[in-house]
């Protein structure tokens, strides 16, 4: 039980934080917060983390009621969630943004946490449904605990680069953060492959 819950966890830490596309948040952070002092920041990121938790909360358990009602299987849900999120990766990987939150709100919010961060910079399309199959994925008690507690993990160590963001752009700079943008997308085209395969794979052995 253990060493499914452990194996669980560090593979959904993985797959949570490559989800978030880190590094193209911290641009968008960096560009959102330009000029704000360092406690509003904190506590933008606090609830920007929160919010985004959640709503991954929220889409972890709600994929099995999700597909029983629209009357959808997993493994059809597993091919549309993955080409969504290889298109995804393919903008991450082109032009080192998603290809959803490329820009800034036109307007001045009193308030960036929620929307345009949390939703749908951290968690938008392509995220959303990846979530979904990967929560109604895990079955077992160790499996679901281990994912939970993953998907906290991720949004931590995102926070943590959140809160380190003005170091990262004074050592890597813009370029360097598109890189490692364009680095993770090519990590998420791979995931997002292994979803479409498995659920062709599972609905050719349905039928």
């Amino acid at each position: 039980m253990l060493d499914t819950f452990f194996a669980t966890y560090l593979s959904s830490t993985v797959r949570f934080l490559f989800l978030l596309a880190p590094f193209f948040v911290v641009t968008m952070f960096l560009a959102l917060t330009r000029g704000l002092p360092g406690p509003e920041k904190a506590s933008i990121i606090r609830r920007a983390c929160v919010s985004a938790f959640v709503l991954g909360l929220v889409l972890f358990f709600a994929g099995p009621l999700l597909f029983s009602a629209v009357g959808i299987t997993l493994n059809s849900f597993r091919i549309g969630a993955g080409s969504l999120l290889f298109l995804t990766a393919i903008s991450l990987v082109t032009s080192g943004t998603r290809n959803h939150a490329t820009s800034l709100p036109e307007e001045d919010r009193d308030d960036v946490a929620v929307v345009p961060l949390a939703i749908p910079v951290m968690i938008g399309p392509a995220t959303i449904g990846a979530i979904l199959v990967y929560g109604a994925e895990l079955k077992a008690v160790p499996e679901v605990a281990g994912g939970l507690l993953g998907l906290v993990s991720g949004l931590l160590i995102l926070a943590i680069l959140l809160r380190l963001s003005g170091y990262l752009e004074q050592v890597l700079g813009k370029t360097g953060l598109n890189i490692l943008s364009k680095i993770s997308g090519l990590i998420l085209s791979a995931m997002a492959a292994e979803i479409v395969l498995t659920g062709i794979a599972g609905f050719m052995a349905s039928t």
